[in-house]
């Protein structure tokens, strides 16, 4: 990834480091305080589609800078950056404060977890596909105000092959490794609404993970172009199609 970086610096690209983090251990907070966990609509749906499995959330400090760039979704000079646990205010004020007036941040706060491409993604300049359990419609960034939106929510239960998968082989992996002493990510799995991280290739061409039948068929009624893509291991890889093969340069 550095080699292309370095091709794209000598044709003027402009690279951009953020601060080091520190990493302090005391940088995550519960989402929940102690026994009062809130069971959302998300949650009742996620157990449902998972056979039991929900995710645990936390929050980070605004301590210090942090955040990633898939916390960002970026429309021409708009971005949308969701603070969760994998971006904090100070993350997005840094990120304004650096790009300067040439772009705008919008900041969203609509999903507990992480990343936003399974939650708000743009299709083409005019589309943008909604998970509607995570995103009420009054939660909506304004930079989408005169966009189309396409709810949705009706994803594939994740296969069996992958539960069992996590559930005999990488938790039992999570366990032995943090009664070493190790800390890992081997126990999470992607939560059913991966289902949604798609990828366009051309305003009117999605590529959509080809178990996603109710997806297909919604966007095809909204006159999209559908590529089916088989996604073997994306739930317990913790990546879907735009999490993986996100193109830097394009015609």
């Amino acid at each position: 990834m550095q080699k292309i970086f370095y091709n794209y610096f000598k044709e003027g690209f402009q690279w951009i480091n953020s601060p080091k983090i520190k990493l302090s251990s005391n940088y995550l907070i519960p989402y929940y305080q102690k026994h009062k966990k809130k069971i959302t609509t998300e949650d009742k749906l996620q157990k449902k589609l998972t056979k039991g499995r929900v995710e645990k959330f936390h929050k980070l400090t605004e301590e210090e800078i942090l955040f990633d760039s898939a916390t960002i979704i970026r429309m021409n000079n708009d971005l949308v950056y969701l603070v969760s646990n994998s971006g904090n205010y100070l993350g997005a004020k840094w990120l304004q404060s650096i790009l300067g007036k040439k772009y705008r941040i919008h900041i969203a706060t609509n999903y507990r977890s992480s990343h936003i491409d399974s939650t708000i993604l743009p299709l083409n300049t005019n589309t943008v596909l909604i998970n509607s359990v995570r995103v009420l419609k009054n939660k909506i960034p304004k930079v989408f105000n005169n966009w189309k939106k396409i709810f949705f929510s009706e994803v594939t239960k994740v296969p069996d092959c992958e539960l069992n998968f996590q559930n005999k082989v990488r938790d039992k992996a999570y366990n032995n490794l943090k009664e070493i002493g190790v800390n890992s990510y081997l126990n999470n799995i992607s939560s059913p609404w991966a289902g949604l991280n798609v990828l366009s290739i051309s305003p009117d061409t999605v590529l959509v993970d080809d178990k996603q039948t109710q997806l297909i068929k919604e966007l095809e009624r909204n006159r999209f172009t559908v590529i089916g893509i088989r996604l073997r291991h994306h739930y317990t890889m913790l990546g879907g199609l735009h999490c993986s093969t996100l193109d830097t340069v394009r015609n």
